[in-house]
């Protein structure tokens, strides 16, 4: 009946490895830089495992690692404490905000697919692990280069509530005036991203090429075979499936279909 059809009013975007900046690579490389000044050589994929989060709760999480840690006390000399949480927060925050505008080139598909939704009414949001002032800078230029969501809701504009917990997504609903979560989609392209969708109980979407958990860049991207290709996928869309993602697109193009299939 048509009462019971589901209706798509608004979907809401991670920004970084998402619709912007392939594989996430301002976080990643400003994350390696600040903890090799303290001595400790990170691995992409130690930086990537809490990528999502608001960025002090990622270098906690960082920090917690054992090899880290155990790092951080040999180089140190002790182990490491909040006060050692702040130092490399204010130090990757102000690296980050330097270079953030040198990583806002839109990934494939993203453009033309945010121009399909605005025609077909669907609003459009945007959370984030940036801060509010990141974003400020960011905005402007992603808007030349055709992606302009309604509204961008950053860590610091909900009291510091970072992912998992869904209040940055309320937040864009409440922003654009969408009462019911089960209308709303929530893409991104980390596993925090699709956590935030279903604890606030949103349709999740994962993203395969461009993502934080691919966990390349698109140069690395365009010397892989095929089969190299394939195989990154396979295991990225494995990543989506352990935390029960609704859909997994290998494009954001695809988001049009999941969106058809939706109001169906």
């Amino acid at each position: 009946m048509e009462q019971n059809k589901r209706k798509i009013e608004m979907v809401v975007f991670d920004w970084a490895g998402t619709m912007v900046d392939y594989g996430s690579q301002a976080p990643i490389t400003v994350f390696a830089r600040t903890f090799a000044k303290k001595g400790v050589e990170l691995t992409k994929e130690e930086i990537n495992e809490p990528m999502g989060m608001e960025k002090k709760c990622h270098i906690r999480e960082l920090l917690k690692m054992e090899r880290v840690a155990a790092v951080w006390k040999e180089k140190q000399g002790a182990d490491w404490t909040e006060d050692d949480v702040q130092e490399l927060y204010e130090i990757f925050e102000n690296d980050l905000y330097q270079v953030v505008l040198d990583y806002t080139v839109p990934i494939d598909g993203v453009v033309e697919t945010l121009a399909k939704l605005k025609e077909m009414g669907i609003k459009i949001g945007s959370t984030t692990g940036y801060t509010s002032a990141m974003m400020e800078r960011v905005i402007i230029q992603a808007d030349e280069q055709g992606i302009s969501p309604a509204t961008v809701i950053t860590p610091d504009q909900v009291e510091g509530v970072s992912r998992p917990e869904p209040d940055m997504l309320f937040a864009c609903m409440k922003a654009l005036d969408v009462e019911s979560a089960t209308s709303v989609i929530k893409v991104g392209d980390t596993q925090m991203d699709i956590w935030e969708g279903k604890n606030a109980g949103a349709i999740t979407v994962g993203l395969l090429t461009g993502s934080n958990i691919m966990g390349i860049s698109k140069a690395e991207y365009a010397t892989l075979t095929p089969e190299e290709v394939e195989a990154r996928k396979a295991k990225t869309r494995e990543k989506y499936e352990e935390v029960g993602t609704d859909f997994v697109i290998d494009n954001m193009t695809e988001l049009l279909d999941v969106i058809a299939k939706l109001n169906q």
